[in-house]
This record gives structure tokens, C-alpha cells and sequence, in this order.
């Protein structure tokens, strides 16, 4: 039996158990995480250049893709350093603050795609009003009390599971630092505790995808009264990329925390963990620039005066 006090680093699950395979993991990590720095990183310049684009709601796609990258800078690295130098280590410090920074952007991240979602209902289902509720001045408020709620969420958590005496070994079960891995070392007793507020700190993300939910009820019905057929393809042209990274982030978290454990076995632990903390973040810049005339536009034009 060992406590935290005595563990100065954690065992993360290989992503593979030969050397060729450890090495087709690293190329695929790389191609992935290369893919979204390129697609984060050109939203980023175009909405930061472009000035016909500095609206809300490409505001908070900015602050999307900041989410992103740093969400996937987070736990990538680390599997490709393991994978190409065939180890398995992580330090106690690094494991807290691998923790720390993936539930801060995650956090964020979920916070932002909710302001989006006020951003559409706004702009569709109450136009006349939208420079009053969404002027700049509002916007920043709500990107900072997202990057606020989301530091003090993810602080909460670190130090509450990095507080609770580990007394069964340091090997996790996942690739990266998360909280289910670390209770499972954990003693019995303090077990309870960390497992309470992640069931009470589920309430607030409850409320967010019930406004979500409810929010694009609205929104539907009042795009399918617009009578041109033009205006109602412009409507679904700016909400269904956002409904698409929504969906694709609430789906792919909901089946990595929520499955049964009856069907709980690594290698689909693993394969669900890569679809929820590495796909999204690669694909969500595809998913927003195939949908939006605007920043294709933007894009275009910035990669004609570059290149």
C-alpha cells in the first residue's frame, strides 16, 4: 500500500504494445495534432485579420479555437513523447497540471459553445435586440466569466483529487491525467468525496445543455416561418456547424464518462478517450469553414495575399 506522499510519478496506459505499433500511434498523433494547430491556427488569423469578421459570433469561434488548441496541447504531447521514446511516465507535478489545464480548456470550451448558442438564438430569434444584448462590451464579459468559471471548476477539481491519499499503486488506465483514473487509487473513505462533487459540479453542464437544447427549439421555429428560401438557408448555414461541434463534443464526452462498465475494457476506454479529447479539436475548424461562407471567404482571401 503506498499514499500520495510517496508517489512522485504515474504509469499512463501505452497506446500500444509493439514498437511499429507505438510508432503508427505517434505518426497518427502528429498528423492529427498538426491538422489542428493548421485549422485553429488559420480561424485565429483570419478572424483576427479579417475585419468584416469581428462580430460576436466569430469573437467566440476565436475563443473556440484557442479552447481547442490548447485542449489538445494538453494531452497530446505527452502520448507522442511516450510513444516515440516507448515509456509510460508522467510526473506527480506534470500529472496535476496535465489535469488542471484539460479540464480548464474542456470547461471553457463547453462555456463558450453555450454563448455561441445564446449568440444564434439572439441574432434569429430576436434580431432587432442583438447590438443591445451582444455589444463588445458584453461579449468580453461573457468570454471572461467562461475563462473565470472554468479556472476556478478545474481548480476545484485538482486540488480536491490531488488532496485524496492514493493508496493503490500509480498505474492509470488512460493515456492522459483524468479524474476517474485517479479516484480508482484512491483509499475507499475520501473516494466518496471527490466522486460527490463531480456528481454536483454535473448540474451547472446539465443547465447548459438544457439551454442548448432549448435554445435551438427556438431557433428552429423560427427559421422554418422565415418565407424566402434563401433566408432560410442563410439561418442553418451559421447554426448547424455550431450544432455539429456541439454534438460531436456532448456525445463524445457522454459515452466516455456514461458508458456501462459492463462494456468497459482499455482498448475501447482508449479509443473512446482519443475521440473525445483528440478528434474535436481537429475537426471542429473542417466542420465550421466547410458551413460558413464568410470565413471561407476570409480564408481565401488571406491565403491569396500570403501565398
Amino acid at each position: 500500500m503506498s499514499n500520495s506522499s510517496s508517489i512522485s510519478h504515474f504509469l499512463l496506459l501505452a497506446l500500444a504494445d509493439t514498437r511499429q505499433l507505438q510508432l503508427l500511434h505517434f505518426c497518427l498523433l502528429l498528423g492529427i495534432s498538426l491538422a489542428a494547430l493548421l485549422g485553429n491556427g488559420l480561424i485565429i488569423s483570419a478572424v483576427a485579420c479579417g475585419h468584416h469578421l469581428h462580430t460576436p459570433m466569430f469573437f467566440f469561434l476565436l475563443n473556440l479555437a484557442l479552447s481547442d488548441l490548447g485542449s489538445i496541447c494538453t494531452t497530446v504531447p505527452k502520448a507522442m513523447h511516450n510513444s516515440l521514446w516507448d515509456t509510460t511516465t508522467i510526473s506527480y507535478t506534470g500529472c496535476a497540471a496535465q489535469l488542471f489545464f484539460f479540464m480548464f480548456f474542456i470547461s471553457a470550451e463547453f462555456s463558450l459553445l453555450t454563448i455561441m448558442c445564446y449568440d444564434r438564438y439572439v441574432s434569429i430569434c430576436k434580431p432587432l435586440h442583438y447590438g443591445t444584448l451582444l455589444g463588445s462590451r458584453a461579449c468580453a464579459h461573457m468570454a471572461a466569466a467562461a475563462c473565470a468559471s472554468a479556472f476556478l471548476y478545474s481548480l476545484l477539481h485538482t486540488a480536491n483529487t490531488f488532496s485524496l491519499p492514493l493508496c493503490h499503486g500509480n498505474v492509470l488506465g488512460q493515456f492522459y491525467c483524468e479524474i476517474p483514473q485517479i479516484l480508482k487509487l484512491s483509499c475507499s473513505e475520501t473516494y466518496l468525496r471527490e466522486s460527490g462533487l463531480l456528481a454536483f459540479s454535473a448540474f451547472p453542464f446539465l443547465g447548459c445543455f438544457a439551454f442548448i437544447v432549448f435554445s435551438y427549439v427556438q431557433i428552429f421555429r423560427a427559421v422554418l416561418r422565415i418565407p424566402s428560401e434563401q433566408g432560410r438557408h442563410k439561418a442553418f448555414s451559421t447554426c448547424l456547424p455550431h450544432l455539429a461541434v456541439v454534438s460531436l463534443f456532448v456525445s463524445t464526452g457522454t459515452v466516455s464518462y456514461l458508458k456501462p462498465p459492463s462494456i468497459s475494457s482499455p482498448s475501447l476506454d482508449l479509443a473512446l478517450s482519443v475521440l473525445y479529447s483528440v478528434l474535436p479539436p481537429g475537426l471542429n475548424p473542417l466542420i465550421y469553414s466547410l458551413r460558413n461562407q464568410e470565413l471561407k471567404d476570409a480564408l481565401r482571401k488571406m491565403m491569396t495575399v500570403y501565398f
